[in-house]
């Protein structure tokens, strides 16, 4: 029964095992890892389907694997993939009107945010200022309210 219990654990482990692939050259080895490395996990949204476990980056791998093997270039499989899943398949889309946003709105919110922190920092200056003013334009009545009542007590 331990052996049982032993065998199985092996075998769960082997179903999480990196893929095995044989290429004929070395070039292939490359392109198919360069390949997985910049294509995004549609499921995963934040991995490479060279990285990610989800069936569907193994199925994305196992596409890269055959199309490589019929002799398709890199420059090809990446146009099938992004006309069949679109732009958001690449890991690091190009820049394009759609993807626009991708590449610039961290630069947008960046500056808003940089924005907001010089206005804040320069409202509170500019309150300081005025309180210290205020402070000094009521001392100043206090010492006249002060130098008055002492006119009058003299008088």
């Amino acid at each position: 029964m331990k052996c049982l219990i032993f065998l199985v654990l092996l075998w769960v482990n082997t179903v999480y095992a990196i893929d095995a692939k044989q290429f004929t050259d070395q070039k292939q080895q490359a392109d198919y890892e360069s390949l997985t490395s910049e294509l995004r996990c549609l499921v995963c949204q934040n991995q490479t389907i060279a990285d990610s476990n989800a069936e569907l980056a193994a199925d994305l791998r196992r596409q890269v694997y055959e199309m490589l093997q019929q002799g398709q270039t890199r420059e090809e499989i990446i146009a099938f993939m992004t006309a069949r899943y679109g732009d958001f398949v690449l890991y690091k889309p190009p820049f394009k009107i759609k993807t626009s946003v991708l590449w610039l709105g961290p630069i947008v919110f960046l500056s808003i945010g940089l924005l907001m922190v010089f206005w804040l920092i320069r409202t509170k200056a500019q309150k300081k200022v005025e309180d210290e003013q205020e402070h000094g334009h009521q001392e100043k009545l206090v010492k006249i309210r002060r130098l008055l009542n002492e006119e009058e007590e003299r008088s």
